[in-house]
Parts: structure tokens; C-alpha cells; sequence
């Protein structure tokens, strides 16, 4: 692989990286509720599911589903269901949690192995990054040359990419923090998170593939 093809490649991914979804939703959600060291449970559990998304597509996967309707259907209802469920879950905490609540009393902040959970099952629950990952990452190796190493370089600067941007979203969960110490500004966040995480289960159900 040229130096050209990997720079457009970590351009692309970086682009692509920066749009809002629900991981990046999800992380800042996490970072406003909880704060941003209890956020990085959410980034790992985000992380390990693009990795083995990517893997799994590398391997073939994204062939299997791509070859089989029903159940790539079937996956992106679940993938939907678990989403508008996060966003219901956040709608219905909006009154119930603060940050300043979590801050002061460190057992009712949510446990790092939940919060991992919680990122694991939002970054694993679109079904569609089986077929991004089969249709994006191929287009920058070199046949000519051994694919794993190929393939180690663009994982690793995919995941690279995707921490810095996750660090971002948390680092601004933090600063919206500020404003949302008083309970009806927290009250609408709740609102308007809750709904972005529907909006993305509604899309992800009603997508055309």
C-alpha cells in the first residue's frame, strides 16, 4: 500500500468518523450523565464492536448477509429495537439522573462493566457496517500485496481515527455539562437525546439496503 492511498483512506475515515451516530451520540450522552472517565467504558465497548465487525467482515460476513435477506433483516430489527430502546431508556432518565447527583455519590453512578455493555450492544447493533466495512476497506489494498498487513494498517488507523473523535464527543459532553446543571435544561437534553437515539432506530429499521 502507497502512502497516498493510506493518507486518503485515514482522510476518508476521518471525514466519515466525525459524522454524529449513535456511538458518538452515545458517548457524549454517557460523558454528560456520568463524566468523561466513566464515558470510556462506553468508547471500549464501542471499540471492541467495530473491531469485531470489521474482522467478521474482512472474513467474509458481510457476503453471508449480503447473500441472505432474511437474515440481514432480521438483524437490523434487532439492531433498531436495541436503539429505540436506548433512546426510551434516556428519555426516561432525563428526571431521574444529573450529573451533579452522579458526582456527588459515586455508588449510584452506573458501573463501568454496564456502561461497556451499553457501548458494545449501540456499536454492534447496525448490521450495516458489515457491508460499509466489506465495500469501504477493499477499495484502498493493494492485491498485488500480502493483505493482512494491509489490513492491520487500515484497522488500526480506523480505530485511531474513531478514538479521537470519541474523545471529542465525550470532551464536549463535559463542557455541556455547565449548562445543564438545572433541571429543565437537563430535562430537554434528555428529550432531545432520547430522540435522536428513535431517530436512528427508526432509520436503521426503514433503510433500504
Amino acid at each position: 500500500m502507497s502512502f497516498h492511498t493510506w493518507l486518503l483512506f485515514a482522510a476518508t475515515a476521518f471525514l466519515l468518523s466525525a459524522m454524529p451516530g449513535p456511538n458518538m451520540m452515545h458517548v457524549m450522552s454517557i460523558s454528560v450523565r456520568h463524566g468523561l472517565l466513566r464515558s470510556t467504558g462506553v468508547m471500549a465497548g464501542c471499540m471492541l464492536a467495530i473491531v469485531l465487525v470489521v474482522c467478521a467482515s474482512l472474513a467474509g460476513m458481510a457476503g453471508v448477509l449480503a447473500a441472505s435477506p432474511r437474515l440481514f433483516a432480521g438483524l437490523r430489527v434487532v439492531g433498531a429495537a436495541y436503539l429505540v430502546f436506548l433512546g426510551v431508556r434516556v428519555w426516561m432518565a432525563r428526571d431521574t439522573e444529573g450529573e451533579d447527583a452522579q458526582a456527588a455519590d459515586p455508588q449510584t453512578a452506573a458501573p463501568w462493566r454496564e456502561l461497556f455493555r451499553d457501548g458494545f450492544l449501540t456499536g454492534i447493533s447496525n448490521p450495516k457496517l458489515l457491508l460499509f466495512a466489506a465495500a469501504f476497506l477493499p477499495q484502498f489494498v493493494n492485491p498485488a500485496a500480502p493483505h493482512m498487513p494491509q489490513y492491520v494498517l487500515l484497522v488500526t488507523t480506523f480505530v485511531l481515527v474513531e478514538a479521537f473523535w470519541y474523545l471529542v464527543y465525550a470532551g464536549g459532553g463535559r463542557m455541556l455539562s455547565a449548562w445543564l446543571r438545572t433541571p429543565v435544561v437537563r430535562r430537554v437534553f434528555g428529550i432531545v437525546t432520547g430522540l435522536v437515539f428513535m431517530g436512528f432506530g427508526a432509520m436503521l429499521l426503514l433503510a433500504r439496503v
